[in-house]
């Protein structure tokens, strides 16, 4: 759980290099709630040597008053890495814009009440080879 910029690093470092397919991104606009359903590497298990383990997990935004999107694939098969997220308050706290950033210069920007954020793994986790390699993103 995040309600502060520190707490936002902290699951902006858990996420980083997750996985992401439009299809699996979703505002519902009834209850002010934003969320991905992403494939998550575990970077705080991960050794220098495999096995690594990704998990399916829940990325989601209470309090979401907008969204604007860039570069969003409409291409069903697509997949998008989450890079970063950023917090800038408004000029009247606690409210401000979360930006997620991913490969390829796609962008998703929300305009939030206040940061209440929220990341969950959903099953359990599984043994791959692959760990995310910077320089092969798209």
């Amino acid at each position: 759980l995040a309600e502060d910029s520190e707490g936002l690093a902290i699951i902006a470092a858990a996420v980083q290099d997750a996985l992401v397919k439009p299809q699996d991104i979703k505002l519902d606009k009834r209850t002010r709630a934003f969320g991905l359903e992403l494939n998550r590497f575990q970077w705080e298990t991960a050794g220098k040597h495999m096995p690594y383990f990704p998990s399916r997990s829940v990325l989601a935004f209470a309090g979401v008053e907008s969204v604007r999107s860039r570069n969003v694939s409409k291409d069903i098969d697509a997949v998008h890495a989450l890079l970063n997220i950023e917090f800038r308050p408004a000029n009247e706290p606690p409210g401000g814009t979360v930006t997620l950033t991913f490969s390829g210069k796609t962008q998703i920007e929300m305009t939030v009440e206040c940061l209440d954020v929220t990341l969950m793994d959903r099953g359990v986790a599984w043994p791959t080879r692959h760990r995310p390699d910077h320089e092969q993103m798209p």
